[in-house]
């Protein structure tokens, strides 16, 4: 059973979506704001946020970058419309997957599960030991720390396991939809906006120059592949 915190201030949406995930046998905190919703995850613990982006007072990008500080717990998004810039703004924000509006219960259950998969399968990659370097850039598997120039570098959950799944394999491109199945566990639904967003995000925090990517090169037509020189 998870501990499921829904941030969602449209009181049907919020009241159907806390009843339907108790259903599926979650226990869920509802709460009508952000700021609350920071409240909740100070005083006590969650398992997964599920975070509406069109909230009063502080909106949901900036509750999404402000959980992101507290720590690597799995975000999901509820966004209104299917659009480029809410989706990606949100990602970019920190948040592990998204849910477009109206939105099916089972469908967010699903998602729920997935992303609770995905935390908890991080550590098991610790059976692929071993402290990887590429030049500046070390990758410590065991302990699944990511440093540069001896310096750790803070990763959320989603771009850890983006670069350990490119990593994995250096050299060898990875199309978008083996990244979503890998990091995401998407299968034809999966959005590949998840992917180069996060991509986009990650290069930021490895790269020396992100708009001329030397770790995460993008294979043009084709995916991504992990080719530091």
């Amino acid at each position: 059973m998870s501990q499921v915190l829904l941030i969602e201030d449209h009181q049907t949406v919020r009241d159907g979506l806390q009843l339907a995930l108790t259903r599926q046998g979650h226990t869920v905190e509802a709460v009508a704001t952000g700021e609350l919703g920071l409240e909740r995850l100070r005083a006590g613990s969650s398992d997964v946020v599920v975070l509406d982006l069109m909230l009063p007072g502080m909106d949901g990008f900036e509750v999404c970058r402000r959980i992101r500080q507290l720590g690597d717990l799995p975000i999901i998004m509820l966004t209104a419309r299917n659009d480029d810039m809410d989706v990606v703004a949100g990602l970019e924000a920190g948040a592990d997957d998204y849910v477009v509006k109206p939105v099916q219960a089972r469908v967010l259950e699903a998602r729920i599960r997935a992303v609770l998969r995905r935390s908890a399968s991080r550590r098991a990659t610790a059976e692929r030991s071993g402290l990887e370097q590429y030049g500046a850039l070390s990758i410590d598997r065991a302990a699944l720390v990511v440093s540069k120039g001896g310096t750790p570098v803070g990763l959320a959950p989603t771009e850890l396991r983006l670069l350990l799944e490119l990593s994995h394999t250096p050299g060898q491109v990875l199309s978008r939809q083996q990244l979503l199945e890998a990091v995401w566990e998407h299968g034809y639904l999966g959005d590949s906006r998840l992917v180069d967003a996060c991509v986009q995000r990650l290069r930021a925090k490895i790269e020396d120059d992100s708009s001329a990517p030397v770790f995460i090169q993008t294979v043009r037509g084709f995916g991504y592949r992990f080719g530091p020189l």
